[in-house]
């Protein structure tokens, strides 16, 4: 991407230092705060802002796909630990959109558009099965169903009439793979009370630290990528035969490419992008329970939108825990908690206190007595 003059650090949104832990950095990988090597190097071929998502699959197919002996000498720079970002911080949900989004683009962008835009989802959970199997990733992998659940009479109602829509089109194949389930049986198919409406479907859920962190261990312990931990990138300059020279507070780098993967924190260095990529802020849970007190073990992710139509994700952990997140409906009108703000070190205000105690016992059927509690937020 093209570079921008070079701006001193007051100007450039960096990741706030005292961030909140997040329950999948409860134990940190050993390379969370990883330098390859002492001194920043004075040059690379790649260099890769972000070890997120994106950041961390950008250097992984950078490594896979090259076909060049050595491979591309690629630099991955990190604001603070490893996987600190959204990526460390996320609700460990695969799970394709098939009734928000798609039938609004299908509305937009025609039949075609929705049905790529849903294959597109879709295939990310085999993708990345695949790579979890090849490179023998241990990160609590489990391909089950995702379960759609709706308490709201109107909004079930409008997702029956989506799903009757999207059964009717033609090239919607994965529609097959939909269980549809409208009325009183709702509740009993899906555990949640007062449910109107639900439709499960296959996705995963896994711990997303785990997996990012164990990629990029296997890329540096191979020597095929340098990771500088606590490095941010404060200003960068383009040159006139294409490449860059990247600011940070332990020197500069000179790189032939650059490839911007840090979500949030975009617009900082190129500004242009500041109205199309704005950091938006969410709230998410490790709900645990009390020992020796019965709770069911959930085997499907939910997506749950209560009676107020408030949405709720949930993940079940492999330790009987649940992962809950979302609530956004609550806090949508408090803009400046949660919109262009990436301060992760507090929690939003307004949605303090929905997750609270009570969260899976008034949700789920049988967890009345289990005592779940919120651990950690």
């Amino acid at each position: 991407m093209n570079g921008t003059s070079p701006q001193t650090d007051s100007h450039v949104r960096l990741p706030s230092p005292g961030s909140t832990q997040s329950f999948w950095h409860t134990h940190l990988h050993d390379l969370a705060n990883h330098r390859t090597t002492s001194d920043l190097p004075l040059e690379c071929e790649v260099l890769v802002i972000g070890s997120g998502y994106a950041g961390t699959a950008t250097a992984y197919h950078l490594v896979k796909s090259t076909s060049t002996a050595p491979p591309p000498s690629i630099v991955v720079l990190e604001a603070r630990e490893a996987c600190s970002g959204a990526t460390g911080r996320n609700g460990g949900h695969l799970r394709p959109d098939l009734y928000g989004h798609i039938p609004t683009y299908i509305g937009r962008y025609g039949v075609e558009a929705g049905r790529k835009w849903a294959g597109f989802e879709i295939n990310h959970g085999q993708a990345t099965k695949k790579v979890i199997v090849e490179e023998g990733i241990e990160c609590d992998f489990t391909l089950s169903r995702s379960t759609d659940v709706w308490c709201n009479a109107a909004a079930a109602e409008k997702a029956k009439a989506n799903y009757e829509m999207m059964r009717r089109l033609e090239g919607m194949d994965y529609m097959d793979d939909v269980d549809f389930t409208y009325g009183p049986r709702a509740e009993g198919v899906s555990g949640v009370k007062g449910a109107k409406a639900c439709a499960s479907y296959t996705a995963g859920t896994m711990w997303p630290y785990k997996f990012i962190m164990e990629l990029m261990s296997k890329m540096v312990n191979s020597g095929k990528v340098n990771l500088q931990t606590h490095t941010p990138a404060t200003a960068i300059k383009s040159f006139p035969d294409g490449s860059f020279m990247v600011e940070t507070p332990r020197g500069a780098i000179k790189a032939k490419k650059v490839i911007h993967a840090s979500n949030a924190y975009v617009s900082s260095l190129l500004p242009e992008y500041a109205r199309s990529i704005v950091p938006c802020k969410g709230i998410c849970t490790h709900i645990a329970c009390v020992p020796n007190r019965d709770a069911p073990y959930l085997t499907n992710s939910y997506i749950v939108r209560d009676e107020e139509n408030v949405l709720s994700y949930l993940i079940p952990c492999h330790d009987g825990g649940i992962i809950v997140g979302g609530s956004s409906s609550l806090f949508r009108p408090h803009k400046e908690q949660w919109y262009d703000n990436t301060d992760d070190s507090t929690l939003i205000p307004a949605s303090e206190g929905y997750y609270e105690k009570s969260c899976m016992q008034r949700t789920f059927r049988g967890w009345e007595e289990s005592e779940a509690f919120v651990e950690k937020a």
